[in-house]
């Protein structure tokens, strides 16, 4: 099951663009990009004249519209059009004039990353990851690099909520680890891109165990995406080897997780709560 931009109709054009990005061939890409980017013109423009000025065939354009999740190309400009407009951010490529205007166009990449994000996610898969984590007799987290950060902060989460959750940080350990797992037990992988070996392989040697499985991940057709029974997806378009925005955005669906958790088992959360602040507590100051 996938959590991709046919799953709920009612998010932004633009945002169900953004998060298809990954999935898409460099064509496709490049006609997304172009109309993302051209908004105000695209809905202005036939078909042909977006392939022409995007270099690709008509065949191309209806492909990517499709491969989005709208019926062709008319239903795409519709739904653009829809869209509120709203000013054009700077890009990451754009001159950098001050030290305030770098730390801005992070800021607002970070903000359009959380809108995406939530407008793909999508209630039923939301609602499937909280019911494997409740019903879980133990949660395995992997992830590396950016992603380990969040793997780490999905651990905690899992401690406050009770849940009994292990999170290495060497990615032997968590392969050796997923080797462990079994029916009832949840292993969780967090890639953004979803083609990261190592995860893959968690994932792998969790569903040969037969343990159920979540991903995190900017795309929803990854190999790490096909492993799993629930794929959460964090939308970001950012240029450079750290996606700082996507880090962001896959840490708010964690939290939302422990959030939505919390609010289902408020009493049972509120006395975990307690014995670790009690528990803590001597260690203040």
């Amino acid at each position: 099951m996938t959590n991709d931009a046919r799953a709920n109709n009612s998010t932004p054009a633009s945002s169900r663009l953004r998060s298809v990005l990954p999935k898409l061939s460099d064509s496709e890409r490049r006609v997304a990009l172009w109309m993302l980017d051209n908004s105000d013109s695209a809905i202005r423009q036939s078909m042909s004249a977006i392939a022409q000025a995007t270099d690709v065939s008509d065949t191309t354009v209806l492909r990517m519209c499709r491969t989005a999740g709208f019926e062709g190309f008319t239903d795409l400009k519709l739904a653009l059009a829809q869209e509120p407009r709203t000013v054009q951010t700077a890009t990451s490529t754009e001159p950098q004039t001050s030290d305030l205007q770098a730390a801005t166009r992070l800021f607002r990449a970070i903000g359009q990353a959380l809108t995406d994000t939530l407008g793909v996610l999508n209630e039923r898969i939301l609602a499937e990851a909280i019911d494997l984590m409740a019903g879980a007799s133990h949660i395995l987290v992997g992830g590396v690099g950016g992603s380990g950060i969040v793997a780490q902060a999905f651990y905690q989460r899992c401690i406050r909520l009770g849940l009994r959750c292990d999170a290495p940080v060497d990615s032997q350990l968590q392969i050796m680890h997923a080797a462990l797992t079994g029916p009832g037990d949840l292993v969780v992988a967090i890639s953004y891109s979803g083609i990261t070996s190592d995860p893959v392989l968690v994932l792998q040697e969790a569903k040969s165990r037969g343990a159920s499985t979540i991903c995190i991940t900017g795309n929803s057709s990854s190999p790490l995406a096909r492993l799993a029974d629930v794929v959460l997806v964090s939308v970001s378009h950012e240029q450079g080897s750290e996606p700082m925005a996507a880090q962001i955005a896959q840490m708010t669906l964690v939290d939302a997780l422990y959030s939505v958790f919390a609010a289902r088992n408020a009493e049972r959360v509120q006395l975990t709560e307690e014995r670790m602040v009690k528990a803590i507590l001597p260690k203040s100051i």
